[in-house]
């Protein structure tokens, strides 16, 4: 019987923890301890630095690799493999949730998509969402550059239930993100703290329900060319003039045709210019960020 696990352990794994091997070999990590971190023998990790490896349909070996990258940068930072495995389980587990990986597992599986989304059909808790942003939070406002991308209306952080139907469903910085003598400071989030980045998130939800998390941050050239260098993809929108709704329909739209790392808000007359960084979660923002935050 092809379970979901037989799934993730036939077709998915063997990519996953190839591509996290290479990320972190070429960061200088040795084969043995890429192999304590992976729980495999390092004559596994040999292979798969030799591309000894099965790849799955493209769709699904772009969204591996983007978590490869994820977890090999958390594994850089000096995440234990006990979180890594956590975080992988996390991800791949969302992954069927929102039913991206539903549609490949039915073909795999010879069961309809209907099935596999009621099998993965359970929603995180608002405690669950809120102990995400909050360590997420509590990384960013480590970050010491990070005061300095505060814009004056301040920043805020946000993290969304899946499919959000209100400001309600999405936690949020009451008060936003402030600094203070230089240093960043943020009370802990809550749900309904926020309405213009919470109505950003809910919009998503219609067209790009992988998209749960946005930060903003000012806008100067000294951004832009840092998100160039930090190879982000970038939009713009100019929402100075509208309304609040409106300005949030105009940053939505752009979402369209595309999938965006972030949004340059060019502003206009009594709207100052932000950039919004994007992500399926706060941990993935934060990486964005800290990825831009290098190449100041």
């Amino acid at each position: 019987m092809r379970t979901p696990s037989v799934y993730v352990a036939e077709e998915l794994m063997p990519f996953l923890r190839a591509k996290i091997a290479e990320r972190l070999y070429r960061e200088g990590i040795r084969q043995s301890q890429i192999a304590v971190y992976l729980g495999i023998t390092q004559a596994m990790v040999s292979k798969y630095l030799a591309g000894k490896y099965k790849v799955p349909p493209t769709e699904v070996a772009e969204r591996l690799e983007d978590l490869a990258n994820e977890v090999a940068s958390f594994i850089l930072f000096g995440g234990s493999r006990e979180e890594a495995i956590l975080l992988v389980t996390r991800r791949l587990m969302e992954l069927f949730q929102n039913g991206f990986l539903c549609r490949f597992y039915a073909e795999y599986a010879g069961v309809s998509e209907e099935a596999c989304r009621s099998l993965f059909s359970m929603v995180p808790s608002r405690g669950e969402v809120l102990e995400v942003l909050n360590t997420a939070l509590n990384e960013l406002l480590r970050e010491e550059k990070f005061p300095s991308l505060i814009p004056e209306v301040r920043s805020n952080f946000a993290y969304s239930l899946p499919s959000p139907k209100s400001p309600e469903d999405v936690a949020a910085i009451p008060g936003r993100i402030t600094s203070v003598k230089g240093k960043a400071f943020a009370l802990p989030p809550e749900f309904g703290a926020s309405r213009f980045v919470a109505g950003i998130l809910v919009g998503l939800a219609e067209i790009r329900p992988e998209i749960r998390s946005v930060l903003n941050i000012r806008y100067g050239e000294d951004v832009e060319e840092a998100l160039k260098k930090a190879g982000l993809k970038v939009a713009r929108v100019k929402t100075g003039g509208l309304g609040e709704d409106e300005a949030i329909e105009r940053i939505v739209k752009v979402f369209e045709d595309n999938v965006y790392n972030a949004v340059i808000d060019e502003g206009g007359l009594g709207v100052e210019p932000l950039v919004y960084i994007f992500g399926k979660d706060p941990v993935e923002v934060v990486e964005k960020l800290k990825r831009l935050v290098r190449h100041l």
